[in-house]
C-alpha cells in the first residue's frame, strides 16, 4: 500500500517586506498550528517512512512540527520551493518509499490535492493535510491511477 500526505506549510509572517519570500518564518497562528495539525494526524495512526520538506523557512518549520510528533526524520529538497504538482508527486515516487509526506507550498499542493482527490479538494489552505492511499505497492502503478481513498483535515 502507498500512503502519500500533503501538508502545505503554516501560515508565514509578512510583517518583514524586505525578507526574501525563501526567508519567510511562521507567524504566530502557524507556529500554532503546525503542531496541532501534526498531533491530529499521528492520532490517524498514520507515520511516514520519510518526510519531504521545501527548503523554504516556513516549510522547513511546518515538517520539523510533524517529524517531531511523529518521530520522522525531515529530507529537504529545493525543488519543492514553488514546485508544480506534477514534480511534487514525482519527488514523493522518487523515494521509493512506502508512506510519504511532502511539505510544500501552492499552487503546487491545491492542483495536486484537486487531481488527486478528483477535484474534492477544491484548495489547501495554510496546514491543511491531505491523505491519499493506494491499494498498489509500486510508485508507478499509484501514479498513474487515482488513489482509492483520500481525507482532508484544515485547521479550525
Amino acid at each position: 500500500m502507498i500512503r502519500l500526505v500533503l501538508v502545505r506549510h503554516a501560515k508565514s509572517d509578512w510583517g518583514d517586506p524586505g525578507l526574501d519570500d525563501h526567508d519567510r518564518p511562521l507567524n504566530d497562528r502557524g507556529m500554532r498550528d503546525a503542531p496541532r495539525m501534526a498531533a491530529r494526524l499521528a492520532a490517524s495512526g498514520f507515520r511516514p517512512d520519510i518526510i519531504l520538506s521545501s527548503t523554504a523557512v516556513r516549510a522547513r518549520t511546518t515538517a520539523e512540527a510533524f517529524a517531531a510528533e511523529l518521530g520522522v526524520a525531515v529530507s529537504r529538497d529545493r525543488e519543492l520551493y514553488g514546485a508544480p504538482a506534477s514534480s511534487i508527486l514525482e519527488a514523493a515516487a522518487a523515494t521509493g518509499a512506502q508512506a510519504v509526506m511532502v511539505v510544500a507550498h501552492d499552487p503546487g499542493m491545491s492542483t495536486l490535492a484537486a487531481r488527486l482527490s478528483g477535484d474534492g479538494i477544491a484548495h489547501m489552505p495554510t496546514c491543511a493535510v491531505a491523505t491519499f492511499t493506494w491499494a498498489q505497492d509500486d510508485w508507478d502503478v499509484a501514479t498513474a491511477v487515482d488513489p482509492d481513498t483520500w481525507t482532508f483535515d484544515a485547521p479550525h
